[in-house]
Formats: structure tokens, sequence, C-alpha cells
């Protein structure tokens, strides 16, 4: 599953549901680059560094939304 990288520009006109649809699906596949790198199958360490940082600015703009709700 291979999830291309979003500009926080990006991720802020996508709803609440769809980041965390999108924050889960980061996770699974970091979870499947960590089982790769163990197993020493990963092909590109660089990919779970841009999925990390993917994953963080989903977490951010989220964080975002839901202080905005809040105010």
């Amino acid at each position: 599953m291979e999830i291309a990288m979003a500009t926080a520009k990006e991720l802020r006109e996508l709803s609440a549901d769809d980041l965390q649809r999108r924050a889960t699906e980061l996770r699974e596949t970091l979870f499947q680059d960590q089982l790769k790198r163990r197993t020493g199958s990963l092909d590109n360490p660089s990919e779970r560094t841009l999925h990390r940082r993917d994953l963080a600015r989903v977490l951010m703009v989220l964080g975002e939304k839901k202080k905005a709700a809040k105010a």
C-alpha cells in the first residue's frame, strides 16, 4: 500500500473522518515497514521516514481541527 505525501494545506481540506482514516492507514504502513526492517526485506528505508513525517503532519492537522471545533 503506497500513500503519497500530502502537504498540510491539502490535509486541511479533508474532513476529520478522512484524516483519522489516513492516520490509521499510515500507522499500518509503518508497522509493515517495521516488520520488513526487522526481517531485512525493507527495500527503501527512507520511505519509512517519509511515512513517519506524513503521519505527524496528519495528526497535527487533526489536532488543529479538534481544537477549532472546541472553540
